[in-house]
């Protein structure tokens, strides 16, 4: 049994939570400034959009099973594109018995998935930059905190304890592990060797498997920690952090609760977007801002250590 942080389970989950209609009491955040972004880019007419509906089944193909505890989306897509072409015919052929007959583009990923799996990989990709990499500090400092929990559970009271904390559907009795509410029996003998757990920031109160021999199984869970993902963190420490960083760039630190462009910065901090920019090249250079393209615009967040700056300023 081992853990993984795994992007691919993040981008499926997240991507629900943008169709129209869709909503989330603790996402309302993200989604608000999210789901602007990537109907700008196309992205709720595209590839996604088909793959990963608003509920039910998605296709296997789409998680593969993390190699390490933390791969990167680079290493996932190229899993991804490395299926082979019956496998994804399985999951396709899963995806109209649950869904109803495959759209035109899906069909094409059908008869040709090494050529349309590309193509899928690259809208992942220009998704991840827009949606999730922004974000991508705030979220893996939260799975990682779960990670970090699990393992100390393990190491202080065993596996059962762990297995049975993990989710109210799910109990560990008698060396079996059960499964409620599961619509098809997950057996021991065909479901590949191991557990892999996969905490997510998005997947909602519910668990998702992923079954596909030899591979071990995979359980995504809700991770500890999401409620207060997207709550505005602390700032009482500005005016010390100013006197080390400089007024103007620790007013652009605060500003980057969340991720935001150098106009929407310089809109809401009265400085000059010349200014702004000077600032952010000099905290993305110590490693305290990150740069992530969005379309035509550049969106600028908050590193894990401007993060930890932040917190250690703060009384």
């Amino acid at each position: 049994m081992r853990f993984a942080v795994s992007p691919m389970w993040e981008v499926g989950m997240s991507f629900k939570l943008l169709h129209p209609g869709s909503a989330h009491a603790v996402h309302g955040p993200w989604i608000e400034q999210v789901r602007p972004r990537a109907a700008a880019a196309g992205l709720g007419r595209g590839w996604l959009a088909e793959l990963v509906p608003p509920s039910g089944y998605v296709p296997d193909f789409l998680n593969p099973a993390p190699a390490g505890p933390s791969p990167t989306l680079a290493e996932e897509l190229a899993a991804i594109m490395a299926t082979p072409a019956h496998r994804v015919r399985q999951d396709l052929d899963m995806f109209e018995r649950k869904h109803g007959p495959l759209s035109p583009r899906l069909r094409a990923l059908y008869t040709d998935p090494r050529d349309r799996l590309v193509r899928v990989a690259e809208e992942i990709e220009a998704y991840w930059k827009l949606a999730l990499a922004p974000y991508w500090a705030r979220v893996r400092a939260v799975l990682d905190a779960d990670v970090f929990y699990r393992a100390r559970q393990v190491a202080e009271h065993g596996a059962a304890r762990l297995l049975n904390d993990l989710h109210t559907a799910v109990s560990w009795d008698d060396d079996t592990l059960r499964f409620l509410r599961r619509s098809r029996p997950l057996s021991r003998g065909t479901a590949g060797a191991g557990l892999l757990l996969v905490p997510s920031a998005f997947i909602g109160p519910g668990l998702l498997t992923v079954v596909r021999p030899p591979d071990p199984p995979q359980l995504a869970y809700p991770a500890r920690g999401v409620g207060s993902l997207w709550e505005p963190r602390p700032s009482a420490g500005a005016g010390a952090l100013a006197a080390v960083l400089g007024r103007s760039r620790t007013l652009l630190l605060t500003e980057l609760d969340a991720p935001a462009s150098t106009t929407e910065l310089a809109q809401r901090t009265g400085l000059s977007p010349a200014g702004v920019s000077q600032y952010l090249t000099a905290l993305r250079d110590a490693g305290l801002v990150s740069a992530h393209r969005a379309g035509r615009s550049v969106l600028y967040a908050r590193t894990s250590a401007a993060e930890s700056l932040l917190a250690a300023a703060s009384p």
